[in-house]
């Protein structure tokens, strides 16, 4: 059975067209129980677009995380990277949000409090390289974030729009007029 898409949902035929302008080799999709595995494995939920491309095709080349035969030590670190990037910022930069209270004074602490506060935020999936996708089950129309410690931009309004603008010849926009979706934590980087 084919699972219903949301309104303006990458589509598999859209997702097998956009793979073959990424000018790396692709291997065949994850089926559902493949894609089901990988969330249970790994603890979090890909959001439906990105479902759909991993059901279309697998990227494969060291930008793209290998949900289907990849080291899951690796899959596991590219997990924890824009977590563990804000942390390095607490750490090593004095990072610290207003609305996280008063800063502990020992660099420890302050690592530990935003380690707290970071563990309802949600989950960042990587897309290629440092780009990530917010892991929402059943969602569309996220930006794609490029995302190095609190350095975090927008690379798409959401994965259609990245996977154009960062593989398509010419790199036409398909972003909507009124900007990217708002992202719990993470949006508040971005400009």
């Amino acid at each position: 059975m084919t699972p219903v898409q949301p309104a303006g949902a990458l589509t598999p035929e859209e997702a097998r067209h956009l793979q073959e302008n990424l000018r790396e080799p692709v291997r065949p999709g994850l089926s559902e129980a493949e894609l089901d595995d990988v969330e249970r494995r790994f603890g979090f939920r890909f959001a439906a677009d990105h479902r759909t491309f991993l059901s279309a095709g697998v990227p494969i080349g060291d930008r793209w995380p290998d949900w289907r035969c990849g080291n899951p030590e690796q899959l596991r670190k590219r997990l924890a990277w824009p977590v563990d990037g804000v942390l390095y910022d607490v750490e090593h930069n004095g990072f610290w949000l207003p609305d996280w209270g008063t800063r502990p004074v020992g660099p420890e602490d302050a690592v530990r409090e935003a380690r707290r506060r970071l563990a309802d935020v949600p989950q960042l999936v990587p897309v290629c390289g440092h780009r990530y996708l917010p892991g929402l089950a059943g969602t569309v129309g996220y930006p794609v974030l490029s995302v190095y410690q609190t350095d975090i931009i927008v690379y798409g309004s959401d994965l259609r729009d990245y996977l154009h603008r960062e593989f398509a010849t010419g790199g036409i926009s398909t972003a909507p007029p009124d900007g990217p979706r708002y992202i719990p934590f993470w949006s508040r980087f971005i400009d």
